[in-house]
């Protein structure tokens, strides 16, 4: 694990136990602000005040590349891509790189590490460094650096400064898009690692077990014929799922080992993130380059004795 301990970067924590202590120090709540539409606020939404940091390898920031896309708000909200190789002793950089034109410098600090806007905002943090992150220009912070809030905050506080009234939280199907979000981040986005980063085999087999058995669920779901999962709308849900689904054969067969089943294995599924990608706009944020170049590399995330159970072929005699 690469983590800031107390402002210090460590390219390898090893001592987790004083990492743990210094993380419990910290207020509660840590960059998980709010941008509304009320300009009345401290994090008013505007026109170029904000500036999101991201990469194409990472799920979670993908989502919130979707919806920069989707929701037209590319002149309003500038990016930064960090490189898709996250095993270097830096973590997220800036690295230019003629193997991915898409990797950018950092306009607005001139970091060279995504850590160091951390520190800048905290000398003192303690805790991972992710992306996606949105930083807000005018006070030099971090707004949020949770992936769910800041799809939210692009869908809801920045309506007003796009042409475009798409939006994937419709007030009629809130109750559903929670609850049914909740079960997708936890158990297919979230379900995932777990199975990826399981300590041994039987931690692995119930975790694998697990994700499968969501995307079961998920592909009865979508058995009736409707084009997304809640009906006739394409809501935000269908954009957690996107960023998992077009990674499982790409990268999580091999280098997760999550490989029981394939995503053609699941017809409705399939068709699902093959709808999606047909959006204007999708495809361009789905780099399977950056996503490849990511979780082949030193990640920490694959344990050599642990035994994928593999797509099931004709080879194999029952017993």
């Amino acid at each position: 694990m690469k983590a800031l301990i107390e402002g210090v970067w460590q390219p390898q924590v090893t001592d987790t136990a004083t990492y743990q202590r210094a993380r419990a120090k910290q207020p509660e709540g840590l960059f998980r602000n709010w941008v509304t539409a009320d300009p009345g606020t401290r994090f008013s939404a505007e026109p170029g005040r904000y500036h999101l940091y991201a990469s194409y390898a990472c799920p979670f920031a993908h989502r919130t590349l979707l919806y920069r896309r989707l929701l037209g708000l590319e002149d309003v909200l500038p990016l930064s891509v960090l490189h898709p190789r996250w095993g270097g002793p830096e973590g997220w950089t800036f690295a230019p790189d003629p193997a991915f034109p898409e990797v950018t410098v950092d306009p607005v600090n001139g970091a060279s590490a995504l850590w160091q806007l951390y520190v800048e905002v905290r000398p003192n943090h303690t805790g991972k460094v992710t992306v996606p992150l949105l930083w807000d220009t005018r006070e030099g912070t971090i707004v949020s650096d949770e992936s769910a809030d800041i799809m939210r905050m692009l869908d809801l506080a920045f309506a007003g400064l796009r042409d475009n009234r798409l939006t994937f939280y419709p007030a009629r199907l809130r109750d559903e898009i929670d609850e049914l979000g909740g079960f997708i981040r936890r158990r297919v986005n979230g379900g995932v690692y777990r199975a990826g980063f399981a300590a041994d085999q039987a931690a692995f087999d119930e975790a694998i077990a697990d994700f499968f058995a969501a995307l079961d669920q998920l592909e009865q779901r979508l058995s009736d014929g409707r084009p997304y999962l809640l009906g006739e709308t394409a809501t935000e849900v269908d954009c957690l799922l996107f960023p998992t689904l077009v990674r499982l054969d790409a990268a999580y067969a091999g280098a997760l080992k999550v490989n029981a089943r394939r995503l053609t294995d699941y017809p409705h599924l399939d068709r699902h993130t093959h709808r999606l990608y047909a959006w204007p706009g999708v495809a361009e944020t789905v780099k399977l380059d950056h996503v490849k170049r990511h979780y082949y590399d030193d990640l920490g995330v694959t344990n050599p004795g642990i035994v994928p159970p593999g797509p099931a072929t004709p080879f194999e005699v029952a017993a």
